[in-house]
């Protein structure tokens, strides 16, 4: 794949806590302008990849580069400034503020308030809160929550989005329309999309491209077909016939 059809290009990354490797010589490169699937089973090192990705965590060893660029060892805001962002597993918005104001915390401090505000009013339309933005942000569901981090994480217009379990939690509906909006994002302004999920309805109907991990290391890469008929990634879900 050539330098200009890479978004992130990950080799050997490394990441032990103790005896325990976490993630071991992890080894693939992410499309660009494409929506990309990251599977595994529990304890495969997804979640810790995408720590390791985001400056959440220091690697061992190992290379990121984005852009040319070896973003291992930045800090997360560091990352973040560089035009990566992400949503978690869990949702850390800001329970005690408003939906506007949870949008407005994750804009730069070099943006003017006035352009922040208009960036938000757009985005709060675009995942449909703005009925709800002088809501608390604890006191939506939890669906309403995953929506409200990932316009969070769209207020800086990010190239590189990394989404870590969006369908989690979220009713059927709410995760179509948050699907809906991913699409649009990769269709219609060329974003790269990172999706850690496992509900395989999500990645094998919306993913271009599959990465598994199994251990801490990439087992497997390619079609979501291909994926799916993949014996190492069968015997890595299901263990041994």
């Amino acid at each position: 794949m050539a330098d200009a059809e890479i978004a992130l290009d990950i080799q050997n990354l490394k990441k032990y806590f103790g005896g325990i490797k976490a993630v071991d010589g992890c080894t693939f490169q992410v499309p660009k302008g494409q929506i990309s699937g990251l599977i595994g089973p529990n304890g495969s090192g997804k979640t810790t990849t995408f720590n390791l990705l985001t400056g959440v965590l220091a690697a061992d060893s190992g290379e990121v580069l984005y852009n040319g660029e070896n973003i291992v060892g930045l800090r997360p805001y560091e990352i973040f400034n560089r035009g990566i962002s992400r949503t978690f597993q869990i949702t850390r918005i800001y329970r005690e503020m408003t939906v506007f104001e949870n949008m407005l915390s994750a804009s730069s401090m070099k943006v003017p308030l006035r352009e922040a505000r208009a960036r938000a009013e757009q985005l709060m339309e675009f995942v449909t809160l703005t009925k709800l933005r002088g809501e608390y942000g604890g006191n939506l569901s939890y669906g309403q929550q995953k929506l409200l981090e990932f316009a969070r994480a769209l207020m800086t217009d990010p190239d590189l989005i990394l989404l870590d379990e969006p369908a989690a939690g979220v009713n059927r509906t709410l995760l179509n329309n948050l699907l809906d909006h991913i699409h649009h994002l990769q269709e219609e302004q060329g974003k790269t999309v990172l999706i850690v999920e496992h509900d395989m309805n999500v990645i094998m109907n919306h993913c271009e491209k599959v990465f598994v991990l199994d251990y801490g290391v990439k087992i497997a890469e390619g079609l979501p077909e291909d994926i799916q008929t993949n014996e190492e990634v069968i015997e890595a879900y299901f263990g041994h016939k």
